[in-house]
Parts: structure tokens; C-alpha cells; sequence
């Protein structure tokens, strides 16, 4: 009877517990703040409840050693198709894109599959949140911040939309990326496809503030429509309207737009960034920057030109964020960050870029982005600089919850390894 007392008062204590635990003796880079050495983390109900040199120790909490080990908020990918696609070259496998040129009332958040093989990958690398967004078309849907963790689509949410994607219009008279690999079409002709493109955008967003008045002033006669419902947060200025504009027409005019519809403007893949960096200072639009791991965009740009490009960016004051805009090589998101480091980016910049940043422009920085009490416990314990490719994950948690680290690739590397 004492040992059924004993065993009852243990599960009773461990449930007053809950999922919480004591991180104790890592290094603890808060991102926001300067590091603590040797400190001391508390999380509780999937939150972080106390960090600091000193904690106070609830009874019966459990407690993790991580002395010589470094804790760092998790990762954050800002522009990916993460859950929506599993091979780019089986068509079935793909559900980011939809036909038609005008999809705002897509929603990426429930086409994602929780089940992709791509997402323990992507996390054993440290990152446990990515914005998954459509594409195709112009305007191709709303995009979603999601945890990669979760039974189901409603579990991984953060917050869904973030953002509507515009696929911003562009001249194009050639495809591929050098210019003795692609064949070129009239410019005439190019030009008038993008000038007919680029009406059409106007005309939509016209049609979209007619059904806004139409709505504000009711009446018998009106009938909801999906799609011009999906369009007035972006016309409130509610929701970030995401523009892909590569080059510094398209920036420029992207811009520009953004201000003659009065909506508030992020700027995705945005390459040639550095040379409108001040315009983009002025007007305090952020950028999505892809991979630093990349060819030049033209044969004569310098080699490095992608490289530079963060560095360029955080001398201008512009706000920017890491994104992978990638399925498979997500994972490589930390090292995309590192080579911008070598290139001339503070560390600092290049952690916050991949953290506190893409939270503040999401507008998420009161949950996720930096390890400061009452945000969600998104942890990455390592034994070093998560940007080093020698670094190892040791443990992560997504909202205090301890995940896997099994993987696809792991398994295979063990697969390999043990092969006689």
C-alpha cells in the first residue's frame, strides 16, 4: 500500500511538472541579448518561463545537464515549399501550385503534409519553423509560418497566412542563366506580355477595392466572393503582400506599386537588392534574401556578388531575413547564412537573420526568434556555432517538446556505415 501511495504521489508530482524542464549549465545565446555563460533555462507549459545565470529550481521539475553545450533559438526558414512538395519531378508529389494567374484565396497551411520526409531532415539542422508558401501565376495564395512538428497541418501552424505571394511581373526574354545556354524571343513581344501582366495586376487590385466598398456599404445585391475576400487584408494593410522581384526594374517597380496601393511590401529573392539598398532604407521594406550559395546572376557579375550581397545589405540598414526558397535543401539554411559571414556580415547579423529577424517581419517576435521569457520554448541544443558544418544537434524542442532527431538521412548514413 505505502509503495501504491508512493508511486501515486510521484505521478502526481511529475504531472504538476508537466512538460517543463531545467536546461542547466550551457552556454545561452538569447539572440536578443548578451550570452549568459553557464546559465540556466526554465521551461514550462511549452514556454520559457525564466534564463539567467541563476533560476529558481521548482520541485520535481526534471532537469537536463548541458554543461558545454550552447542553447540558441531555433531556426527560422523564411521562404520555402516545406509540406507542399516531395519531388520536384513527380507531378502528384507537388501541391504548390494551382492554376490561373489570380489564387489569393489559396492557403498553403492546409495542403501541407506533416508526414514529408523533408521535415525531420530539415529539422536535425536546427530549424523548427519555415514559412511555406504557392507559387506560380501572379498572385499565387497565402503563405504559412509553420513548426516542423505536428500530427496534423492544425497542430504546425504559428500563424497562417503571413503573407500573400506576388509573383511580380518581369521582362523576360530569355530563360535559364547564362546567355549562350538560352534562346532569346523578341523584346516586343516580351514587353507586351509583361505590360499586359502588369495591367492586369492593377485591374485586380481595383476590382478588389470595389468589392471592399461594395461590401463596406452592403445592400441586397451583394455576394461574397472568395477571392476578393482573401485580398482585403492586404488592402488594410492586415497582412504582408510578399513580392518576388529579382532584379532592379522589378524592385524598383515593385515598390513603387506597393506604394500606389498603399500595402505593406516584403521583398522576396530580391538579388539585385544592393543596388536600390537605400530606396529600401527609406521606405523600410524588408527583404527575403535566397541562398548565398549560388552562381552570379549575369556571366559578368563578380563571382562573389551573392555572397556580399547580406553584408551590402546590413551596412545600408536594411532589414533581411535567410530563406532556403528551396524543399530539399532547406537543411542548408545555416551554411547559406555562414558563407555571407565569410563574406563580410557580423556573426551576430547573420544568427539574428536566421532568428529574431524573420520574427519581427513575420510579426511573431512575441513568440518565436529569441530566447527571452513568455516565448515559445523553439530550443536548439549543439555543441557549437550552429552555422560550423561540423557543429552536431545534440537535442531540440518545439514548444518545450523534446523532438526526434531521426531522420531519412540518418538513416541511410547508419545504413552505409555498417555495410560489411
Amino acid at each position: 500500500m505505502k509503495t501504491l501511495i508512493l508511486s501515486l504521489l510521484c505521478a502526481l508530482t511529475a504531472a504538476a511538472a508537466g512538460d517543463g524542464f531545467l536546461l542547466r549549465g550551457a552556454v545561452i545565446h538569447p539572440v536578443s541579448g548578451p550570452e549568459i555563460p553557464n546559465g540556466m533555462l526554465l521551461v514550462q507549459d511549452g514556454r520559457i518561463a525564466e534564463v539567467g545565470a541563476k533560476v529558481p529550481v521548482p520541485k520535481g521539475v526534471r532537469i537536463i545537464e548541458a554543461k558545454g553545450l550552447h542553447v540558441y533559438p531555433g531556426l527560422i526558414d523564411s521562404g520555402s515549399q516545406i509540406g507542399l512538395a516531395e519531388i520536384s519531378s513527380v507531378r502528384e508529389t507537388v501541391d504548390a501550385v494551382e492554376i490561373g494567374d489570380f489564387n489569393p484565396q489559396l492557403r498553403a497551411i492546409v495542403a501541407v503534409h506533416p508526414a514529408s520526409e523533408h521535415i525531420p531532415v530539415t529539422r536535425a539542422n536546427g530549424i523548427t519553423a519555415a514559412v511555406t508558401a504557392p507559387a506560380g501565376g501572379v498572385i499565387s495564395g497565402q503563405a504559412a509560418l509553420i513548426h516542423l512538428d505536428g500530427w496534423t497541418w492544425e497542430e504546425m501552424q504559428v500563424r497562417s497566412p503571413v503573407s500573400m505571394m506576388l509573383q511580380f511581373p518581369v521582362i523576360e526574354t530569355r530563360g535559364g542563366r547564362f546567355a549562350a545556354q538560352r534562346a532569346r524571343r523578341p523584346f516586343s513581344e516580351a514587353k507586351r506580355e509583361y505590360e499586359s501582366r502588369l495591367q492586369q495586376l492593377r485591374e485586380f487590385f481595383e476590382q478588389a477595392r470595389r468589392y471592399q466598398k461594395a461590401k463596406l456599404a452592403g445592400g441586397p445585391g451583394f455576394a461574397t466572393d472568395a477571392k476578393m475576400e482573401a485580398m482585403l487584408p492586404v488592402l488594410e494593410g492586415k497582412l504582408l503582400l510578399v513580392a518576388h522581384a529579382v532584379r532592379e526594374r522589378a524592385i524598383r517597380e515593385a515598390v513603387a506599386f506597393a506604394e500606389s496601393q498603399k500595402v505593406r511590401l516584403v521583398l522576396a529573392e530580391a538579388r539585385e537588392a544592393w543596388k536600390v539598398a537605400d530606396l529600401l532604407k527609406q521606405k523600410n521594406i524588408p527583404v527575403i534574401l535566397g541562398p548565398t550559395l549560388e552562381l552570379p546572376l549575369e556571366e559578368d557579375d563578380p563571382y562573389d556578388k551573392a555572397y556580399t550581397l547580406p553584408a551590402e545589405l546590413h551596412k545600408a540598414g536594411v532589414k533581411f531575413a535567410f530563406a532556403s526558397f528551396s524543399t530539399s535543401f532547406a537543411r542548408n539554411l545555416p551554411y547559406q547564412a555562414a558563407m555571407a559571414v565569410a563574406f563580410g556580415l557580423p556573426h551576430a547579423e547573420a544568427l539574428k537573420a536566421l532568428t529574431l529577424y524573420p520574427a519581427e517581419i513575420w510579426g511573431v517576435a512575441d513568440l518565436l526568434g529569441s530566447i527571452e521569457k513568455g516565448k515559445l520554448a523553439d530550443l536548439i541544443l549543439t555543441d557549437g556555432d550552429p552555422l560550423e558544418t561540423r557543429t552536431q544537434l545534440k537535442q531540440l524542442f518545439i514548444r518545450g517538446r523534446e523532438v526526434d532527431l531521426d531522420n531519412k538521412h540518418l538513416r541511410l548514413y547508419e545504413k552505409y556505415r555498417q555495410r560489411p
